[in-house]
């Protein structure tokens, strides 16, 4: 299957930046050259298409802020998240799927184990969160805290970051409007998040400020089709916004 996606590209440009002005030159960190690796290999090799869509998540935010005035835990928005992938990969299974090295079968997977982007000083790493599907909301924000600690800390193993059905790339504490995440193989799709934006718009038949958060779906569309992608953030934008179900 390689061998079908080689390409003959021309050489890296060879530049003397210095013949231009001052400049200092720093290594990359054994992350990031890893996952520019991988980046590559599947930004070259999967054929990317990214579905846009919005997900009204004020009720969501009411949740968050009556569990914390509960004295519950308060957490925060990747959980829910991360749930909500859980049941549209149950729902939808040719996401919950890979292609095997062949390139030939689609493998259908029957667990559901969720990567989340951790941005660690050093690099960007995607620790797999498992049995999604099993766990309530609160029990996953447990674990997201303690992995993403450990991974801006001390780093992860290789088994922590492996064999996950899809990922999620969240933006959403720094802002924008949208993205398109790479495809972290042989995962079939990721989703981003940019941050949440107060909206006008038409709620229970009246105009209202709700709370909007952006979604960017990319599938690969070897697999995938638009369709099953706009069904996908369909499911996503009906779950989070009724939230309720997802503390289970």
């Amino acid at each position: 299957m390689a061998a079908a996606y080689e390409l003959k590209l021309p050489p890296w440009p060879d530049v003397d930046f210095s013949a231009f002005g001052q400049t200092e030159t720093v290594p990359l960190s054994r992350i990031q050259k890893l996952t520019g690796s991988y980046l590559s290999r599947n930004w070259v090799a999967v054929p990317h298409v990214t579905h846009h869509d919005s997900a009204d998540i004020t009720e969501l935010e009411a949740l968050r802020a009556r569990l914390a005035q509960e004295g519950q835990a308060k957490p925060t928005l990747l959980p829910f998240l991360v749930k909500a992938v859980a049941t549209g990969l149950q729902r939808y299974p040719v996401f919950n799927a890979s292609l095997d090295a062949s390139g030939e079968k689609v493998v259908l997977k029957k667990y559901v184990h969720v990567g989340v982007a951790v941005d660690t000083p050093k690099g960007l790493l995607v620790p797999v969160l498992r049995d999604c599907e099993r766990k309530p909301v609160l029990t996953l924000a447990g674990e997201i805290s303690e992995i993403a600690a450990r991974a801006r800390e001390k780093g992860l193993p290789m088994a922590d970051m492996m064999g996950g059905c899809m990922s999620i790339s969240s933006l959403g504490h720094i802002g924008g409007i949208g993205f398109t995440p790479i495809i972290n193989a042989p995962e079939l799709a990721i989703l981003g998040v940019c941050k949440a934006e107060w909206t006008a718009k038409r709620h229970e038949g009246e105009l209202a400020w709700r709370l909007m958060l952006p979604l960017s779906l990319s599938y690969d569309h070897r697999v995938i089709n638009g369709a099953d992608a706009a069904r996908f953030t369909a499911h996503l934008r009906e779950v989070l916004a009724s939230p309720g179900s997802l503390l289970d």
